[in-house]
């Protein structure tokens, strides 16, 4: 599924996999985010992801060109989670509805691990 806007020339189509990415970039960006997390299928554990595949440790949903995201997050170690998750929404949604044009219905956040950074 992708976005779709008009403009005066033509139609606009904007991919999830771009949506993502961007709402990636801007989460790391976010004080008291670690990084994206992804979910081993086969045991259960979770990893922290590279910078080159923050688009994995979110999901996207395009109902009605409103955005749907959920951000699967590791946190710092002794960060409070609710505002870590505050900014990291009022952050990502202020971006990522300038960057795409469209409007954002919601923002998850799955805290999915906590690690202590050096």
């Amino acid at each position: 599924m992708s976005g779709h806007l008009n403009s005066d020339l033509g139609k606009i189509v904007i991919d999830t996999d771009v949506i993502a990415t961007y709402a990636g970039s801007v989460a790391v960006e976010c004080f008291g985010i670690v990084g994206m997390a992804a979910i081993s299928m086969k045991d259960g554990l979770v990893k922290l992801l590279k910078k080159d595949s923050l688009k994995h440790g979110i999901h996207v949903k395009i109902n009605d060109n409103k955005i749907t995201l959920d951000f699967h997050v590791i946190v710092a170690y002794g960060v409070s989670i609710q505002a870590v998750s505050d900014n990291l929404m009022s952050n990502v949604k202020y971006r990522v509805e300038s960057f795409t044009g469209m409007e954002i219905e919601k923002i998850n956040v799955l805290v999915e691990g906590v690690r202590v950074i050096d």
